[in-house]
C-alpha cells in the first residue's frame, strides 16, 4: 500500500504538465466556454487515469522500449501543436461569420485531434508512473483513480487561470500560449534527458 502523502506527491507532480498546458490553452482561447473547461479537464484527468493501468499492464520489454522515446512523443506533440497555433495566428484568414456568431475559435485545442494529442502527451509520465508501481507491486487502480482527479481539477483550475489572463491581454495570448507549449516540451525533453 502506497503512502496517501507520496500518492498525492506525485498525483500532484504528475499533473503539473496538463496544468501547464490548460494554462497556455485557456489563454489563447480567451473567452473559454464551460464546454472547453469540461473537454480539457475530463480528457487530462481520464488520460492521466488511464496511463498508469496501462503502464501497470505492459510488460518489461515494452515497457522499457517506450521509456526510451516517451519523452520524444511528448517533445514532438506539443511542437507540433504550438506549430499549428502559430501558423494560424499569423498566416490564416479571419474565421468565417458563422464562426464568430456561435462563439467558436478556428484554432480549439479542445476538440478533436489536437485534443486527443495533448491528452497523451500530458500524461505520458503517468505511463511510467504505472509500470514502477507494477515492478514495485503496487496495486494501480487507487492510485491511477487519484491521478485521474487530481489531474482533471489542475487542468479546471489552470484553464480558469489561463481564461483570465487571455481576456486581460487579448489575442497576442494566442503566440504566448503556443510558446508554452513549446517550452513545456522543451522541459520534458530535458527532464529525461537529464535524468532529473
Amino acid at each position: 500500500m502506497l503512502d496517501p502523502y507520496v500518492l498525492a506527491g506525485i498525483a500532484v507532480a504528475l499533473a503539473m504538465d496538463a496544468f501547464a498546458v490548460s494554462i497556455s490553452i485557456s489563454a489563447l482561447l480567451q473567452d473559454v466556454q464551460p464546454r472547453q473547461a469540461f473537454r480539457l479537464s475530463f480528457h487530462f484527468g481520464l488520460f492521466q487515469a488511464l496511463m498508469p493501468v496501462l503502464g501497470w499492464y505492459t510488460g518489461n520489454l515494452v515497457g522499457q522500449w517506450f521509456l526510451a522515446y516517451d519523452h520524444w512523443i511528448a517533445f514532438f506533440i506539443l511542437w507540433g501543436i504550438g506549430g499549428k497555433i502559430i501558423y494560424q495566428s499569423l498566416f490564416e484568414k479571419e474565421e468565417p461569420s458563422e464562426k464568430i456568431q456561435t462563439g467558436e475559435k478556428k484554432t480549439d485545442p479542445t476538440r478533436g485531434l489536437s485534443l486527443i494529442m495533448l491528452s497523451i502527451a500530458t500524461s505520458i509520465d503517468a505511463y511510467a508512473v504505472g509500470l514502477t508501481f507494477a515492478f514495485i507491486g503496487v496495486s494501480i487502480w487507487f492510485p491511477s483513480f487519484w491521478i485521474g482527479i487530481t489531474a482533471g481539477f489542475l487542468t479546471l483550475l489552470g484553464m480558469q487561470i489561463g481564461g483570465y489572463v487571455g481576456k486581460k491581454f487579448g489575442k497576442g495570448m494566442e503566440i504566448i500560449g503556443a510558446i508554452l507549449l513549446f517550452l513545456i516540451g522543451v522541459k520534458i525533453l530535458f527532464d529525461h534527458l537529464s535524468g532529473t
